[in-house]
């Protein structure tokens, strides 16, 4: 997804309101100034995480932040599990809750309100604008083998693990692969959460190799280059694997919440509407 200079303008002011430090702040203005034109934003938040570092030493620890949504949603499993259950397709529910889970999101959003995650669970019904990718992710599923998972956000995680069941119901000759973050970048799901939400007991997890918030296929591991180029089925969760990944030539499902107007703008939405898009090869 192109990056533009909207885009540059936002994330210069969020730098602006963290700190004054003016050669902190000329660092990050010359690596907006200088960037390449078909850079993502996750890769530059990536850089500017290295010269926050430089700077001012370690990120900010989202530890208990991750650990609060993670058992927040966790609490919610088993009642969740049975609304999808009961619902007239339980994995399109299970997939429109999936996307509900990517609005704990501390990079994107200003400010994140467990109440407003909570309201957006009062409508959990895939639209009607969305079942045409919706039949054609299922009739894709019917003939696929492999599955791989790209996901974003803690709590969104264990929603993720819901969607899973339900997929492995429905295809259960699907192999499944969950790829996590390959490090800590703000409260993105890595390794440590999977295991402690237990998606793990679904499928293989992996990283993506590296701090970065997104997949931007040049900087990951070859692990994970070798899981994307081998799935039948890439699932994409999150605005971040959007940016990163769209455009890179492969099919892929994308799934995520409008939450900044780069978003809003390129789908002509209101903030907070669910997308589910088909990127053909």
């Amino acid at each position: 997804m192109k990056f533009n200079d909207s885009c540059a303008k936002c994330m210069y002011d969020k730098q602006l309101k963290k700190t004054d430090n003016k050669e902190y702040l000329a660092e990050i203005k010359a690596v907006l100034d200088n960037r390449s034109d078909d850079v993502t934003s996750p890769e530059l938040v990536a850089e500017f995480n290295k010269i926050h570092e430089k700077y001012f030493g370690p990120l900010p620890d989202y530890s208990v932040i991750k650990r609060k949504y993670n058992n927040l949603v966790l609490s919610m499993e088993d009642d969740l599990r049975k609304e999808i259950e009961e619902s007239e397709d339980p994995l399109a529910t299970s997939i429109v809750m999936a996307r509900i889970g990517n609005y704990i999101d501390f990079a994107a959003l200003n400010h994140v309100e467990t109440d407003t995650f909570l309201q957006l669970f009062d409508n959990t019904k895939m639209r009607e604008d969305e079942q045409e990718v919706y039949r054609s992710f299922c009739s894709k599923c019917t003939r696929a083998k492999s599955f791989l998972l790209l996901t974003d956000n803690c709590g969104e995680i264990v929603l993720d693990k819901l969607m899973l069941e339900q997929l492995k119901k429905k295809y259960p000759q699907i192999s499944v692969a969950v790829m996590v973050r390959g490090g800590e970048v703000s409260n993105d799901a890595t390794m440590e959460d999977a295991l402690y939400v237990g998606i793990d007991r679904l499928g293989t997890v992996i990283t993506n190799g590296d701090k970065i918030a997104g997949t931007v296929y040049s900087m990951l591991s070859e692990e994970a280059r070798n899981a994307i180029d081998n799935a039948d089925i890439i699932f994409s969760k999150g605005q971040a694997n959007y940016e990163s990944f769209a455009g890179e030539g492969r099919h892929a499902f994308y799934t995520f919440l409008c939450k900044c107007d780069l978003f809003i703008n390129r789908f002509n939405v209101p903030k907070l509407t669910g997308m589910f898009v088909e990127e053909p090869e």
